[in-house]
């Protein structure tokens, strides 16, 4: 007989979240390997649209209280409760600690947050797994400690690059109650991490990959002539590590005689300056806003396109990406991929094999599409190879067997 309650809770920055479908295409595949558990979410839903793979999640969703004023009730009954947990005074230590480092309303909000969900995990909780080293983790780390837990982790892009190495260290260190694992999705992410941590084996490279399950099989496309008309499609959200402000200009410098269009997919707080920019660079009829869509909207554009572009860079305050699933979305459906040699793109992109990879200044940018455009035959070739490697390489099966066994080894066993 089951407990009523699962050994496993999860946390999370936001349930359900559209850009962050990696994660919920881990969860679901986690829950379809046996394990139970509760989502633990720092923050309300804001995307309209949710995908699909959201509605197959089987187990409950709890929200903790996004900021604390709103509910002071349930935050001084929690701490109330927390303070009566063997190992309160010990997260308190660590907090205090924690904030003279970085005495931002935040880190407080994080250790109120941590009162609530150590107050009110079930009984049966044994293990608790973070998503993002950042703020999910510092949560999780302080209700473990109050509640002799162990925790873990996975880290991603912005998470790794925009926190500072004191937090990191001490989040992997077992004396300063690190995690038991933490898993990373990209090599550049798990040498780092490794670098700071007690024993490099705390770290695990597990690529998100790809369940293949969720997609059709790749259009029989058409030969498109170099002369024809040309449609390119870029998904990810409008901020500054996106670079689609380079990209705009660059569409500006695209030969006259290319008959072009461009999509977007994606929210963001760029999106009116985009916009502007396009309108100042007299191209804005060439460009359709789209807003954020869900999974088969975006399959479907996809599969009506000649070119996924993204042009990521490295932010001002570090901020990068990782290796960003859209690019494995687009192989699975053979569409021809220009992107950045950026941190962890060329782990799945062999520049000039599996796709291009351009330096994201617009000159560079507008050649690299050019080319694309003009040999049509090289481009399909690139595209058959991403996803011949994404099929040998990067199927989502073998890290979702490594994290299922990482997990029931700490006590989140299968029920």
């Amino acid at each position: 007989m089951t407990s009523k309650h699962p050994k496993l809770a999860v946390l999370v920055k936001g349930w359900p979240r559209l850009s962050e479908t990696f994660i919920a295409q881990e969860l679901v595949a986690l829950q379809d390997a046996g394990h139970r558990f509760d989502i633990w979410s720092l923050r309300h839903p804001t995307d309209v649209k949710r995908h699909p793979l959201h509605d197959r999640f089987k187990g409950q969703v709890h929200y903790l209280p996004e900021y604390l004023y709103q509910e002071p009730q349930r935050v001084w009954a929690a701490r109330s409760v927390a303070q009566s947990l063997p190992g309160y005074s010990e997260a308190y230590k660590v907090w205090r600690a924690d904030l003279r480092r970085d005495p931002t309303h935040n880190r407080v909000r994080r250790f109120g947050q941590a009162c609530v969900l150590a107050a009110e995990l079930p009984s049966e909780t044994r293990v608790m797994y973070a998503h993002f080293m950042h703020t999910p983790s510092s949560v999780a780390r302080y209700a473990a400690i109050m509640r002799g837990l162990p925790w873990s982790f996975s880290a991603h892009a912005k998470d790794i690059w925009t926190s500072p190495d004191w937090e990191k260290a001490e989040k992997l260190q077992a004396s300063t109650h690190g995690a038991a694992f933490g898993a990373t999705c990209t090599a550049i992410g798990a040498e780092h991490l490794r670098s700071l941590a007690d024993d490099p084996a705390r770290i695990d490279l597990i690529y998100h990959g790809l369940d293949l399950n969720r997609f059709p099989e790749p259009p029989n496309r058409a030969a498109r002539t170099a002369d024809g008309p040309f449609h390119m499609l870029s998904v990810g959200r409008l901020v500054e590590k996106k670079g689609f402000d380079r990209l705009i200009d660059a569409f500006a410098m695209l030969p006259t005689s290319l008959d072009w269009h461009w999509t977007h997919i994606g929210g963001g707080t760029l999106a009116e300056a985009l916009s502007d920019r396009a309108e100042g660079a007299g191209i804005a009829d060439r460009i359709t806003w789209r807003g954020a869509c869900d999974q088969p909207e975006v399959i479907a554009a996809m599969r009506a396109s000649d070119l996924f572009v993204l042009p990521s860079r490295i932010a001002a305050d570090g901020d990068r990406d990782g290796l960003p699933n859209v690019l494995m979305e687009a192989a699975s459906q053979l569409l021809p991929i220009l992107s950045t040699p950026v941190s962890a793109i060329p782990e799945f992109i062999d520049t000039g094999t599996h796709g291009l990879l351009s330096d994201d200044n617009p000159a560079a940018l507008a050649e690299a599409i050019t080319e694309m455009a003009t040999n049509p035959d090289r481009a399909t070739a690139m595209a058959n190879a991403a996803r011949t490697r994404l099929l040998t390489d990067f199927r989502m099966d073998p890290g979702i067997a490594l994290l299922s066994k990482r997990l029931s080894a700490l006590g989140a066993s299968k029920d």
